[in-house]
């Protein structure tokens, strides 16, 4: 993509409502691509809400989503999933249950209806529709909800704040890493309570940007993704959000996972002119993890069981 396109940027007060003004914690950039442009992040000073700010607008974000962009190649489904083929080894299965490694938890549901926002190519709607599910999917991406949909799935390509309503309710939401990306987070939450059934839940992961990975690294922080990420929750300021959009948090999990901690060095130490091997290594750690996040699990666990972990995972009702 040209460094000559032209992004539109807006200033945009806090979602809550709260009086206009913020205190600026640290200027960013693009880390992940290396696409032009400088942020502010901003921190409410009546309710702590942090937000980008300002911010690329919505018809000028996609700039910042280029189809090579990394969640949308890892959620493509192999052809060995597709086949029912795959299996996960017997070690891994268990060391995902003793560790809980798997962050796409969910509460015991029988199967009904589910909507993923953010579904990107549909490795996560496939894997539930094999579970018995109904499934549908939202994705700005039109190359990624191309992939979805090339799977027999009904996904609908645009933001999600102007996705339509469903005919018939949702037993389960789900939303992976998704609900920082939006432009208008209490439109898109205040919408899906509507399309969710009563009682439904709304399962959300989000960085935590309470833990002691964003105070110590700022700028530097792997979780702060400027500038795709529009809004930095910590446990209080998520709560409030979906509060706001007709939800009710049951239960916070804090992943027990490092994967923010590695390239957060790695980019602080890139900043300080170290480019070397060991260097791109730590800034690639969450691609190319492998089986290192269960050496670190002792680590991890510690830091979970504090709120002390880069991620969290939301389960919530509505209300």
């Amino acid at each position: 993509m040209s460094s000559e396109y032209k992004i539109k940027l807006e200033h945009v007060s806090c979602p809550l409502g709260c009086p206009p003004r913020d205190d600026i914690l640290l200027v960013g950039f693009d880390r992940l691509n290396n696409l032009p442009g400088k942020f502010q992040v901003v921190r409410c000073q009546t309710c702590g809400l942090m937000r980008t700010n300002p911010r690329p607008t919505l018809d000028t974000i996609g700039f910042y989503y280029p189809d090579n962009y990394g969640p949308y190649h890892g959620t493509k489904i192999k052809m060995e999933v597709i086949k029912g083929k795959h299996r996960s080894l017997w070690w891994k299965r268990l060391a995902q249950k003793m560790f809980q490694f798997n962050n796409m938890r969910l509460p015991f549901l029988k199967p009904g209806r589910m909507l993923e926002i953010g579904c990107a190519s549909g490795a996560f709607i496939h894997q539930m529709a094999q579970k018995g599910w109904a499934v549908a999917g939202v994705e700005l991406s039109v190359h990624a909800a191309a992939n979805a949909r090339a799977m027999g799935y009904p996904v609908h390509t645009g933001p999600l704040e102007t996705a339509p309503d469903p005919q018939q309710p949702y037993d389960l939401v789900v939303g992976w890493m998704v609900l920082e990306h939006l432009h208008d987070p209490i439109l898109a939450l205040k919408n899906l309570c509507r399309w969710a059934k009563p009682g439904g839940w709304l399962i959300l992961s989000v960085p935590n940007a309470g833990s002691f990975e964003f105070f110590f690294f700022k700028n530097y922080w792997y979780g702060l993704h400027l500038p795709n990420h529009l809004f930095h929750f910590t446990p209080r300021t998520i709560r409030n959000v979906l509060s706001y959009g007709g939800w009710e948090i049951v239960k916070i999990h804090h992943q027990r996972v490092l994967y923010n901690l590695f390239p957060s060095i790695g980019y602080a130490l890139s900043d300080a002119g170290l480019n070397n091997g060991f260097v791109r290594e730590l800034i690639t750690f969450p691609e190319n993890a492998g089986k290192k996040p269960y050496i670190l699990y002792p680590l991890a666990y510690i830091l979970a069981s504090i709120g002390q972990t880069g991620r969290m995972t939301v389960w919530a009702r509505k209300t």
